[in-house]
């Protein structure tokens, strides 16, 4: 499984491309960091792991960019532990965020979850779902409603999929959390508050306002609307 890692640190890509490649992984980096859609749309990378201060533009540029033709997982790594850099990188369509220093192992840990979670889709029982009018379909990540449509990231997809998998009933975001990373101790609870978020107001712009609802301190719930 290709990993594009988009980071200017020769020391760290050095480490995880050995550390990685025992667990058959292969780490892809830039050819030119003016450059980096081009070595991505060549090596057609599984997951990007992206630094934000990168020569001439920024992680959060080549979010954009990455963003605007793929759904590709993207995990950001950076030494910046600002909340506004952690909410940018969600906002923008990043999977995760991971500061450095991290540890090596549960960077791999996270990496292989992402990995099950994005594509071993033949989990969920059916490529499309029906819901207050709106069709999920879980194979192009799009949630349409007469002919509008909007994208969503893994992360978004795999949460309004369990929440339709129990509409109407209550998840609790232990449960959410534990069937989107399967072992808490790697997540940050901020994450899924950032991505339900998200979630959230797509489904707004859908014209389904209040259609995901937060029960305080019990969970969220994807309801039937009238």
């Amino acid at each position: 499984m290709r990993v594009f890692v988009v980071e200017d640190d020769e020391r760290i890509v050095d480490e995880m491309r050995n550390r990685l490649a025992q667990w058959k992984f292969e780490v892809i980096v830039p050819m030119d960091f003016q450059d980096v859609m081009g070595t991505f749309r060549e090596s057609e990378p599984a997951i990007v792991l992206l630094d934000i201060q990168l020569p001439a533009f920024d992680g959060f540029y080549w979010c954009r960019e990455i963003r605007s033709i793929s759904t590709v997982p993207i995990i950001f790594l950076s030494s910046r532990d600002h909340p506004l850099d952690m909410v940018m990188a969600m906002q923008l369509g990043g999977d995760d965020y991971i500061q450095k220093p991290y540890n090596m192992d549960v960077l791999i840990a996270k990496l292989q979850a992402i990995a099950r979670r994005t594509y071993e889709y033949h989990e969920l029982q059916s490529d499309t779902v029906h819901w207050n009018g709106t069709e999920l379909d879980k194979n192009k990540g799009l949630l349409i409603k007469e002919g509008q449509s909007v994208e969503l990231t893994k992360n978004e997809l795999y949460i309004l999929a369990v929440l339709l998998e129990q509409r109407d009933q209550i998840v609790s975001r232990d449960t959410l959390i534990r069937k989107l990373w399967d072992d808490e101790r790697f997540v940050n609870d901020n994450t899924l508050t950032v991505n339900m978020g998200r979630l959230r107001q797509k489904v707004t712009d859908l014209g389904l306002e209040g259609a995901i609802v937060t029960k305080k301190g019990l969970g969220y719930m994807a309801v039937t609307l009238e």
